[in-house]
Protein backbone atom coordinates (compact mmCIF):
# COMPACT_ATOMS: atom_id res chain seq x y z
CA UNK A 1 0.00 0.00 0.00
CA UNK A 2 1.36 3.43 -0.96
CA UNK A 3 1.97 5.99 1.76
CA UNK A 4 -0.69 8.22 0.18
CA UNK A 5 -3.28 5.53 0.92
CA UNK A 6 -2.31 5.50 4.61
CA UNK A 7 -2.60 9.23 5.19
CA UNK A 8 -5.54 9.98 7.50
CA UNK A 9 -7.36 13.27 7.11
CA UNK A 10 -11.14 12.66 7.26
CA UNK A 11 -12.26 13.37 10.83
CA UNK A 12 -15.47 11.84 12.20
CA UNK A 13 -16.45 14.47 14.80
CA UNK A 14 -16.26 18.17 15.61
CA UNK A 15 -14.33 17.32 18.78
CA UNK A 16 -11.85 15.26 16.79
CA UNK A 17 -11.26 18.03 14.28
CA UNK A 18 -10.58 20.59 17.01
CA UNK A 19 -8.35 18.22 18.94
CA UNK A 20 -6.30 17.19 15.89
CA UNK A 21 -5.93 20.77 14.72
CA UNK A 22 -4.96 22.22 18.10
CA UNK A 23 -3.04 19.43 19.78
CA UNK A 24 -1.34 17.75 16.83
CA UNK A 25 -0.85 20.61 14.38
CA UNK A 26 -0.92 24.07 15.97
CA UNK A 27 1.13 22.77 18.88
CA UNK A 28 3.78 21.77 16.31
CA UNK A 29 3.80 25.21 14.67
CA UNK A 30 1.46 24.62 11.73
CA UNK A 31 0.38 28.25 12.02
CA UNK A 32 -0.54 29.15 8.44
CA UNK A 33 -3.87 27.96 7.14
CA UNK A 34 -6.61 28.10 4.54
CA UNK A 35 -10.12 27.12 5.62
CA UNK A 36 -12.53 26.00 2.93
CA UNK A 37 -15.85 24.35 2.21
CA UNK A 38 -16.58 21.67 -0.38
CA UNK A 39 -19.07 23.17 -2.87
CA UNK A 40 -22.58 21.71 -2.92
CA UNK A 41 -22.88 18.84 -5.35
CA UNK A 42 -19.15 18.19 -5.47
CA UNK A 43 -17.65 14.92 -4.27
CA UNK A 44 -15.58 15.67 -1.12
CA UNK A 45 -13.21 12.81 -1.97
CA UNK A 46 -12.44 14.45 -5.32
CA UNK A 47 -11.56 17.68 -3.51
CA UNK A 48 -9.43 15.71 -1.05
CA UNK A 49 -7.52 13.99 -3.83
CA UNK A 50 -6.91 17.25 -5.68
CA UNK A 51 -5.52 19.07 -2.64
CA UNK A 52 -3.51 16.14 -1.31
CA UNK A 53 -1.85 15.72 -4.69
CA UNK A 54 -1.36 19.40 -5.47
CA UNK A 55 0.43 20.12 -2.21
CA UNK A 56 2.10 16.73 -1.76
CA UNK A 57 0.49 16.41 1.65
CA UNK A 58 0.40 12.64 1.99
CA UNK A 59 4.09 12.09 2.62
CA UNK A 60 5.65 10.06 5.39
CA UNK A 61 6.87 11.90 8.47
CA UNK A 62 10.43 11.03 7.45
CA UNK A 63 9.98 12.62 4.02
CA UNK A 64 8.54 15.73 5.67
CA UNK A 65 11.41 15.83 8.14
CA UNK A 66 13.94 15.69 5.29
CA UNK A 67 12.07 18.45 3.47
CA UNK A 68 12.07 20.59 6.61
CA UNK A 69 15.86 20.27 6.83
CA UNK A 70 15.98 21.71 3.31
CA UNK A 71 13.95 24.70 4.48
CA UNK A 72 10.68 23.49 3.01
CA UNK A 73 7.36 23.86 4.82
CA UNK A 74 5.36 20.89 6.03
CA UNK A 75 1.67 20.78 5.10
CA UNK A 76 -1.25 18.86 6.63
CA UNK A 77 -4.89 18.48 5.60
CA UNK A 78 -8.05 17.84 7.63
CA UNK A 79 -11.69 17.55 6.64
CA UNK A 80 -14.88 17.14 8.66
CA UNK A 81 -18.07 16.78 6.60
CA UNK A 82 -17.77 19.59 4.01
CA UNK A 83 -15.29 21.76 5.92
CA UNK A 84 -11.56 21.37 5.30
CA UNK A 85 -8.38 23.09 6.40
CA UNK A 86 -4.86 23.10 5.01
CA UNK A 87 -2.18 24.03 7.56
CA UNK A 88 1.52 24.67 7.04
CA UNK A 89 4.68 25.43 8.95
CA UNK A 90 7.24 28.10 8.02
CA UNK A 91 9.25 27.42 4.87
CA UNK A 92 9.15 27.31 1.10
CA UNK A 93 6.22 25.49 -0.48
CA UNK A 94 3.84 25.64 -3.43
CA UNK A 95 1.06 26.14 -0.86
CA UNK A 96 2.32 29.65 -0.09
CA UNK A 97 2.42 30.53 -3.79
CA UNK A 98 -0.94 29.13 -4.88
CA UNK A 99 -2.88 30.19 -1.78
CA UNK A 100 -1.11 33.50 -1.04
CA UNK A 101 -4.36 35.51 -1.28
CA UNK A 102 -6.17 33.24 1.19
CA UNK A 103 -3.60 32.24 3.79
CA UNK A 104 -4.14 33.36 7.38
CA UNK A 105 -1.91 33.14 10.43
CA UNK A 106 -3.64 31.35 13.30
CA UNK A 107 -1.74 33.52 15.79
CA UNK A 108 -3.54 36.56 14.42
CA UNK A 109 -6.75 35.09 13.02
CA UNK A 110 -7.94 31.91 14.79
CA UNK A 111 -9.73 29.16 12.88
CA UNK A 112 -13.52 29.50 13.30
CA UNK A 113 -15.09 26.04 13.31
CA UNK A 114 -18.54 24.94 14.53
CA UNK A 115 -18.66 27.58 17.27
CA UNK A 116 -15.04 27.10 18.34
CA UNK A 117 -12.22 29.58 17.92
CA UNK A 118 -8.93 27.69 17.56
CA UNK A 119 -5.80 29.84 17.74
CA UNK A 120 -2.31 30.08 19.15
CA UNK A 121 -1.44 32.44 21.99
CA UNK A 122 1.41 32.86 24.48
CA UNK A 123 3.27 29.88 23.10
CA UNK A 124 0.36 27.42 23.22
CA UNK A 125 -2.74 26.39 21.24
CA UNK A 126 -5.72 28.38 22.46
CA UNK A 127 -9.20 26.84 22.12
CA UNK A 128 -12.23 28.85 23.17
CA UNK A 129 -15.87 29.38 22.25
CA UNK A 130 -16.00 31.82 19.34
CA UNK A 131 -17.07 35.34 20.29
CA UNK A 132 -20.37 35.40 18.40
CA UNK A 133 -21.29 31.93 19.66
CA UNK A 134 -20.43 32.88 23.23
CA UNK A 135 -22.59 36.03 23.06
CA UNK A 136 -25.53 33.97 21.84
CA UNK A 137 -25.07 31.45 24.67
CA UNK A 138 -24.67 34.26 27.23
CA UNK A 139 -27.82 36.04 26.09
CA UNK A 140 -29.84 32.81 26.18
CA UNK A 141 -28.73 31.93 29.71
CA UNK A 142 -29.20 35.43 31.07
CA UNK A 143 -32.67 35.69 29.55
CA UNK A 144 -33.67 32.56 31.46
CA UNK A 145 -31.78 33.30 34.66
CA UNK A 146 -34.93 34.49 36.49
CA UNK A 147 -37.54 32.27 34.86
CA UNK A 148 -35.87 28.84 34.88
CA UNK A 149 -35.15 26.67 37.88
CA UNK A 150 -31.58 26.05 38.96
CA UNK A 151 -31.88 22.39 37.94
CA UNK A 152 -32.96 23.31 34.42
CA UNK A 153 -30.12 25.81 34.09
CA UNK A 154 -27.65 23.24 35.38
CA UNK A 155 -28.89 20.73 32.80
CA UNK A 156 -28.45 23.31 30.05
CA UNK A 157 -24.91 24.08 31.15
CA UNK A 158 -24.10 20.36 31.14
CA UNK A 159 -25.57 20.02 27.64
CA UNK A 160 -23.35 22.66 26.05
CA UNK A 161 -21.38 20.91 23.27
CA UNK A 162 -17.97 22.45 23.97
CA UNK A 163 -15.04 20.49 25.32
CA UNK A 164 -13.63 22.17 28.46
CA UNK A 165 -10.28 23.39 27.18
CA UNK A 166 -8.80 25.94 29.59
CA UNK A 167 -10.21 29.07 27.88
CA UNK A 168 -13.62 27.42 27.47
CA UNK A 169 -13.74 26.67 31.20
CA UNK A 170 -12.95 30.31 31.98
CA UNK A 171 -15.69 31.52 29.64
CA UNK A 172 -18.33 29.25 31.17
CA UNK A 173 -17.29 30.04 34.75
CA UNK A 174 -17.66 33.72 33.93
CA UNK A 175 -21.11 33.10 32.48
CA UNK A 176 -22.15 31.04 35.51
CA UNK A 177 -21.10 33.88 37.82
CA UNK A 178 -23.22 36.31 35.80
CA UNK A 179 -26.24 34.02 35.99
CA UNK A 180 -25.84 33.57 39.75
CA UNK A 181 -25.39 37.31 40.26
CA UNK A 182 -28.75 37.92 38.59
CA UNK A 183 -30.42 35.16 40.59
CA UNK A 184 -28.90 36.30 43.89
CA UNK A 185 -30.32 39.81 43.47
CA UNK A 186 -33.74 38.25 42.95
CA UNK A 187 -33.39 35.97 45.99
CA UNK A 188 -33.23 32.80 43.90
CA UNK A 189 -31.02 29.81 44.66
CA UNK A 190 -27.71 29.66 42.89
CA UNK A 191 -26.76 27.38 40.02
CA UNK A 192 -24.12 24.91 41.19
CA UNK A 193 -20.66 25.12 39.68
CA UNK A 194 -20.71 21.32 39.63
CA UNK A 195 -22.72 21.51 36.41
CA UNK A 196 -19.62 22.66 34.52
CA UNK A 197 -17.41 19.95 33.08
CA UNK A 198 -13.79 20.22 34.17
CA UNK A 199 -12.28 17.30 32.27
CA UNK A 200 -11.77 17.17 28.55
CA UNK A 201 -12.36 13.95 26.65
CA UNK A 202 -9.70 12.81 24.23
CA UNK A 203 -11.05 11.30 21.04
CA UNK A 204 -9.72 9.16 18.24
CA UNK A 205 -10.31 11.68 15.43
CA UNK A 206 -10.28 9.33 12.46
CA UNK A 207 -12.36 6.47 13.85
CA UNK A 208 -16.07 6.13 13.21
CA UNK A 209 -16.61 4.91 16.77
CA UNK A 210 -15.21 7.60 19.02
CA UNK A 211 -13.41 6.16 22.02
CA UNK A 212 -13.41 8.80 24.72
CA UNK A 213 -11.10 9.01 27.70
CA UNK A 214 -11.39 11.59 30.45
CA UNK A 215 -8.23 13.62 31.01
CA UNK A 216 -7.64 16.65 33.17
CA UNK A 217 -7.42 19.68 30.92
CA UNK A 218 -4.07 21.35 31.41
CA UNK A 219 -2.34 18.36 33.03
CA UNK A 220 1.20 17.92 31.68
CA UNK A 221 0.80 14.15 31.84
CA UNK A 222 -2.43 13.97 29.87
CA UNK A 223 -2.23 12.68 26.32
CA UNK A 224 -3.25 15.33 23.81
CA UNK A 225 -3.66 18.15 26.32
CA UNK A 226 -3.45 21.76 25.20
CA UNK A 227 -1.45 23.83 27.68
CA UNK A 228 -2.94 27.26 28.36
Amino acid sequence: MAWEDKYRYEVTSVEGFVQQLAVSYLKNHYWFYVLGDVPDGKDPRAVDAKLLTRYAVAQSKWAKARAAKRGEAKVQYLRYASVFVLVATHGEHEFFVAERENIKDVRESPVQFYGYSVGYRDGHPHVRIAAAQYRAIRDTFLSGALTLTSSVLEARFRALPFEPYGPVKLQLKKLLRKVNRVRRKAGLCRVSVACLRTKRRTVRPFEAERVLDEVTSGSPDAVGTVAV
